[in-house]
């Protein structure tokens, strides 16, 4: 069929023909469907679907100054770490009628800041970016621009903007110190060599290590990117070349739950031969045999408040940077 031979674009003006209400109540709706009233937005809805309506997004943005679109930036969406974030932050904006854009840096600062930048040329209402570790231009960039920035997962003291996160040193430092605790003496640390939360992370555990006179050098070994295959075969070595060790804290559930994996074809018992210890508490931690001992992160709190900050930015209820450490709990299960 030809294009002159298809259905003309249906407009907002029949669109609110055809549901019997103003084009400014389409247009409300479109941008904030929790301020219609149910039966109108139902209305709106129907006759949408029955026009075949499209709205014009750039038409809407250069009118309004505004994109309704926020974007967001992760390392990586091949695991479930940052899952529940990203589902907080689209909850929150989907309520306000906002759209969530989001692209995947690979752990690279370098592809951060070029996927950064095209992000930015889609003109987003806000950011939301993954650490506090970037490029220095990056950052300039960013704080020139002049929309609401939030930094995630992490804490500094020098945000671009507005951070929500949890000190990464301190739950390492807090894990580290129960193992101790609970009586093991010989902790290794695995995790992946590209994430700095995870070199901060090892911080915290070698402080501890130190803080209570631990005696020897801190066993430590780092699998080469994040891949499960990767994270079970550094493990068997450490373990291999380290019979000594009786507990291991891994950087996140999903390299100790291979590591655990890893025991269960040696056949090497949990926790009897070494105890293993995870963080993000993700739900496959507390499914595992046995339940995995972890780091509880408010992962979908995170990306809620983050989200928050950008929408109090954005209708004028906030004007400054605001830091917020949601905090985290070690929980112990079977696993040590």
């Amino acid at each position: 069929m030809s294009i002159a031979g298809k259905r003309a674009r249906s407009d907002m003006k029949q669109v609110a023909a055809h549901a019997g209400v103003s084009t400014m109540t389409v247009s409300r709706a479109l941008r904030s469907p929790n301020k219609v009233a149910a039966d109108t937005l139902k209305r709106i809805e129907q006759a949408i679907e029955a026009l075949g309506y499209v709205p014009d997004l750039v038409a809407s943005s250069l009118a309004s100054k505004r994109s309704h679109i926020i974007a967001v930036v992760v390392p990586t969406v091949s695991s479930s770490i940052f899952d529940d974030s990203v589902q907080g932050i689209a909850d929150r904006i989907g309520s306000e009628g906002y759209q969530l854009i989001m692209g995947e840096s690979r752990y690279s600062a370098e592809r951060e800041e070029a996927l950064t930048m095209a992000l930015l040329g889609r003109r987003p209402d806000g950011l939301v970016l993954t650490g506090t570790t970037h490029a220095p231009r990056l950052r300039d960039r960013l704080k020139e621009a002049g929309l609401p920035v939030v930094e995630t997962w992490e804490l500094t003291d020098d945000p671009i903007d507005g951070v929500v996160g949890f000190s990464n040193f301190d739950a390492g430092y807090a894990m580290t110190a129960k193992l101790l605790g609970w009586g093991y003496r010989r902790i290794a640390f695995v995790g992946g060599s590209q994430e700095p939360r995870t070199a901060a992370r090892r911080a915290g555990y070698e402080a501890c290590l130190t803080d209570r006179d631990i005696a020897g050098a801190p066993v430590t070994a780092f699998s080469e990117g994040l891949s499960l295959r990767a994270a079970a075969t550094t493990f068997e070595s450490l373990m291999d070349q380290n019979p000594e060790l009786d507990a291991v804290f891994l950087s996140s559930d999903s390299l100790a739950a291979s590591a655990l994996f890893a025991c269960q074809r040696r056949g090497w018992p949990v926790p009897d031969r070494v105890a293993l210890a995870g963080l993000g508490d993700f739900e496959i931690a507390a499914e595992l045999v046995p339940a995995l001992t972890t780091v509880r992160v408010p992962r979908y709190d995170i990306g809620r408040q983050a989200a928050d900050m950008i929408l109090a930015r954005l209708n004028g209820s906030a004007t400054t940077s605001q830091t917020l450490d949601l905090g985290y709990e070690v929980v112990r299960r079977d696993s040590a």
